[in-house]
């Protein structure tokens, strides 16, 4: 399945569109987020049940790398870069604690189980990793990304991420037997944050300007165009710098936002999402194996015993950084579920461990069975927690961000 022919391809994409539609909506029809749905689409077609999406696939893994950045330049078309800002010190809590809390606790469990100290090093670095294109997608299903919570998840997220770039670094020089110096990782650091933030500083001099000019220009779908052009170019530079494509789509949606052509924008862009968003979740969902559930073969009892012991502490982990902000008075349970979610990003870190030959067959398989659970655990509970605002609702203006982020 590696390499289609056209019709295949079509073909495959006719049921992986289909399935998640469906699956989606009926998610929906019981009370869930549409992305569980889709999740499961993957699962079905993935490697442990039909085996028609293979996620190693180049094609579909390009496809799926193409949803996440047009579901972060959404996600950043519907975020308030001014309540971003005002949520950074609680923001900057939660992802710290986020990374601190499931490291130590993977690592420990890990030494605990006997297992060497570069195997748990690896582990624990897993277990820091956070899926924000999950948890966006199901807060903007729920109509909640305006919530003083949704913020500080957001911004948790874009640094998060950078916090990932630099351990994923780190990792994978400890697995290619490099020595890490204080000044490579300050390096690393310096350009993750330091593009973020001239990317904004820039851009918003620049960007209303380039879309007031384009926007003079009588051709349907110009706008659209060029901003996704620009979605794309930021995603480009940013990957370029060191850091995450996804950063760069994301801020691409915060400098846009504040444009006055920002709603048009919105609604052109929104068809690609409808196509190119859901074949991420189905890739994601694909690559579950559902055979490492299987207890009958003695392997898979270590197995889930292991996955089971980092499902605990990757959960934990995540949900207690939620509380990292003590000053905050919103809902805290809603931050730190929204954080558990592991999704590709674990999946990264664990094929690098098995790439390397630190973990074997067993421990990726513990591994990936955390990532599964985390991922499919997140979005019922969000649901749970955040019912879906009522249409048209604005967050209450008494609990403003400003007063519920306030430091002491």
């Amino acid at each position: 399945m590696d390499h289609l022919e056209v019709p295949q391809f079509l073909g495959l994409l006719v049921l992986i569109l289909g399935a998640a539609k469906l699956l989606g909506l009926l998610a929906k029809r019981i009370g869930q987020p549409a992305v569980l749905g889709e999740l499961l689409a993957g699962v079905i077609l993935g490697v442990s049940v039909l085996g028609l999406a293979n996620p190693k696939s180049e094609v579909l893994h390009l496809l799926a790398e193409l949803g996440v950045v047009i579901l972060l330049f959404e996600i950043g078309l519907e975020t308030d870069l001014g309540k971003l800002i005002q949520a950074g010190a609680a923001s900057t809590a939660v992802a710290l604690a986020g990374v601190v809390l499931p490291f130590a606790g993977g690592y420990a469990v890990c030494r605990l189980l006997g297992l060497d100290n570069l195997v748990a090093i690896v582990a624990g670095a897993t277990l820091t990793a956070t899926s924000v294109g999950i948890t966006a997608r199901v807060l903007a299903d729920l109509g909640r990304l305006q919530e003083a919570e949704s913020q500080i998840v957001l911004g948790a997220a874009v640094i998060d991420d950078i916090l990932g770039l630099i351990i994923l670094a780190v990792v994978g020089g400890l697995t290619e037997g490099q020595t890490i110096s204080v000044l490579g990782v300050a390096k690393i650091t310096g350009i993750a944050f330091g593009f973020l933030a001239a990317t904004l500083l820039l851009g918003s001099l620049l960007v209303p300007t380039l879309v007031r000019w384009f926007s003079r220009i009588d051709l349907p779908g110009t706008l659209a165009t060029v901003a996704i052009m620009l979605a794309f170019g930021l995603a480009w530079l940013a990957s370029a710098a060191g850091s995450a494509m996804i950063i760069g789509a994301f801020a691409a949606g915060l400098l846009l936002r504040k444009t006055p052509q920002a709603h048009e924008i919105e609604k052109g862009i929104s068809h690609l999402g409808h196509f190119f968003v859901p074949i991420f979740f189905v890739v994601v969902g694909s690559a579950v194996d559902l055979r490492v559930f299987n207890p009958v073969d003695p392997a898979n009892r270590q197995t889930l015993w292991v996955g089971g012991l980092l499902v605990i502490v990757a959960v934990l982990g995540k949900f207690l950084a939620g509380y990292a902000p003590y000053w905050f008075r919103g809902r805290k349970m809603v931050i730190g579920v929204g954080m558990v979610p592991r999704g590709e990003v674990g999946l990264i870190f664990a094929q690098m461990g098995l790439a390397s030959g630190i973990f074997d067959s067993g421990l990726f398989s513990a591994t990936t069975l955390m990532v599964m659970i985390t991922t499919f655990l997140a979005p019922p509970l969000l649901r749970l927690l955040f019912p879906p605002a009522p249409p048209g609702a604005e967050p209450p203006k008494r609990e403003g961000i400003q007063d519920l982020v306030g430091e002491p």
